[in-house]
């Protein structure tokens, strides 16, 4: 003779869990939020990346467009800055970890 499990409604949802991961990349996706989060992640991440020598005389920086705007108020760390601007685009978008940012516009 056979006993059968009793019924545990513990078990039963077993299937519907999902990992909190998940969960969030499913309500960024569904609400189209990725891309603004990708972009305020690359304005917060500003000085861990680029250091805090150059995050000190950076006095703005923000994302429109997929171009990033930095507002520099140093002449010379601008130009120097705009001649390694395909390094400078390449590390900020490693750092996020997929293509957020297309140009980077010294001011």
């Amino acid at each position: 003779m056979a006993f059968k499990k009793p019924y545990n409604s513990e078990n039963s949802r077993q299937s519907d869990i999902v990992p909190l991961k998940d969960g969030i990349a499913a309500l960024l996706r569904a609400y189209r939020l990725q891309g603004k989060l990708d972009e305020v992640t690359v304005v917060a991440s500003w000085e861990r990346v680029m250091g805090k020598a150059v995050a000190m005389k950076t006095q703005q920086v923000y994302v429109s467009n997929s171009k990033l705007f930095v507002r520099l108020s140093s002449a010379p760390l601008k130009h120097e800055l705009f001649m390694a601007k395909t390094q400078v685009l390449a590390n900020l978008n490693a750092e996020v970890g997929s293509e957020v940012i297309k140009e980077v516009i010294f001011l």
